[in-house]
């Protein structure tokens, strides 16, 4: 996994939206038909490689895990949202990618939303981060305090925290509407001071910068209220964009651009709950389901001198795949004891390769498995096209051609019953893996170490 000889350690910057959609921005066809122009993001992404198929996990706390551990959220146990006080997150057993980089050097800080562990042990300041900022959990926590019946004696305050590595995390500010407001602000211009200490203090750095924008309630800071005319939806993407912009003008201004990696992605698809849904553009569905919309999101990487200009791509890349492939940008060398299910990708980004080094993932929601994707085939086992419109387990899998049908509209299993066997071998391939490293259960706690079947039948 080592560098290129002679490859100085780029800066690297992850800014990762909430629940934006793949149709919402101006550069995947979005933009100005949704209200709100998006032109820092799009420059950004013509300035290096843009993804149509990019792929996340189901919803906000998986993908965030696939993203840290490079492996699918059915390994971790991190599968799921969970209200205050219940056990969440990753257990201290996984490798962050943030403890990755920060063994290779790195200065590391969180600013912004972190959903992988609400405690003491847990916290980003605790799994490889030096400094964090942001919220614990969710952003429709901040709807908490205006809800009518409240009551924080029996569900805690909800807060903006801040946390050092070392020492113990505090809360900031309680994060009520007008927080959610402002917090989007505080995360670029926490991000852009940590940017300019580190450059000053000659360190490389990690930036991991988790918006909270558009999770809903999807409403705007008070500057940007009001400004494209369109409602709350979009005055927030339109604010998203200023702030993207300026943590790229602060890598401009500190004159870093050359030597800092640059990616800007979401999570998941887009927010399903109204007044405040998104849209996934020409793909069916939203987040919550195994439906393309929730399985593509917006993906782009700049990293001048090493990912060429203007190119756009439809080969298929995972979110467990900037795992090993930043891991590869620094020099790190991956866990060789826990599956680790993303695959390098910065020759296809660099463009020594055309083609992606994946050509298919398993889906999962929750435990249980929903889909599975190859080339441009998508078989589904469970159909749920609508979140909580109840799932329907088939007899006879569902089998599109994504190309042919964007939408997943018409079943091909007996026509192109071929298409099935790659996606059962690679289903299959899966599934034993697992037995061999069986799952970390959901709230499990902090002591708990994985055993594989050897060690669990004493050989």
């Amino acid at each position: 996994m080592a560098r290129s000889a002679g490859t100085a350690r780029p800066n690297i910057v992850l800014i990762l939206a909430d629940n934006l959609g793949w149709g919402e921005l101006g550069c995947y066809g979005g933009g100005v038909l949704r209200g709100a122009p998006t032109p820092r993001i799009d420059q950004l992404a013509s300035e290096g490689l843009r993804l149509t198929n990019f792929n996340v996990e189901s919803d906000c706390v998986p993908t965030r895990s696939a993203l840290m551990t490079g492996r699918h959220p059915i390994r971790t146990g991190a599968i799921q949202a969970v209200p205050a006080g219940l056990p969440q997150g990753l257990i201290p057993w996984e490798i962050t990618l943030a403890q990755l980089l920060s063994a290779r050097g790195y200065a590391t800080a969180c600013y912004g939303k972190w959903h992988l562990g609400d405690r003491e042990g847990r916290y980003p300041k605790d799994r490889g981060f030096d400094e964090w900022y942001g919220i614990p959990r969710t952003t429709n926590e901040s709807m908490f305090t205006s809800s009518p019946g409240y009551d924080p004696q029996v569900v805690p305050l909800p807060y903006v925290m801040e946390g050092r590595k070392g020492r113990r995390a505090i809360n900031v500010a309680i994060y009520d509407l007008q927080m959610r407001r402002r917090i989007d602000s505080d995360l670029a211009a926490r991000t852009r001071d940590f940017m300019r200490r580190k450059v000053k203090a000659k360190k490389p750095f990690f930036a991991y910068v988790p918006l909270t924008q558009l999770h809903y309630p999807t409403i705007p800071h008070r500057a940007f209220s009001g400004k494209t005319g369109a409602g709350d939806f979009a005055d927030s993407m339109a604010e998203m964009d200023h702030r993207v912009g300026q943590i790229l003008d602060e890598i401009s201004a500190l004159k870093i651009t050359a030597n800092t990696l640059v990616i800007f992605a979401s999570d998941n698809g887009p927010e399903f709950r109204r007044p405040w849904r998104g849209t996934a553009g020409p793909w069916s569905g939203t987040y919550h389901t195994s439906m393309e919309g929730a399985l593509r999101a917006p993906f782009m990487i700049r990293w001048p001198g090493h990912v060429p200009a203007g190119r756009v791509s439809n080969e298929i890349v995972h979110v467990t795949d900037l795992y090993p492939t930043l891991a590869r940008v620094v020099g790190a060398r991956l866990p060789s004891d826990r599956p680790i299910d993303g695959v390098d990708q910065i020759d296809f980004f660099s463009g020594k390769q055309p083609k992606s080094n994946r050509e298919g993932f398993v889906y999962y929601i929750k435990q249980e498995l929903r889909a599975a994707k190859w080339r441009n085939w998508k078989m589904h086992f469970v159909w749920e096209p609508e979140p909580n419109a109840g799932p329907n387990h088939l007899e006879s899998p569902y089998l599109f051609n994504l190309i042919q049908d964007p939408k997943e509209e018409t079943d091909v299993h007996t026509p192109a019953s071929w298409a099935r066997t790659p996606i059962r071998r690679m289903v299959h391939a899966f599934q034993e893996n697992l037995k061999k490293h069986p799952p970390i259960p959901p709230g499990a706690p902090d002591n708990y170490v994985p055993a594989t079947n050897h060690q669990r039948s004493g050989l």
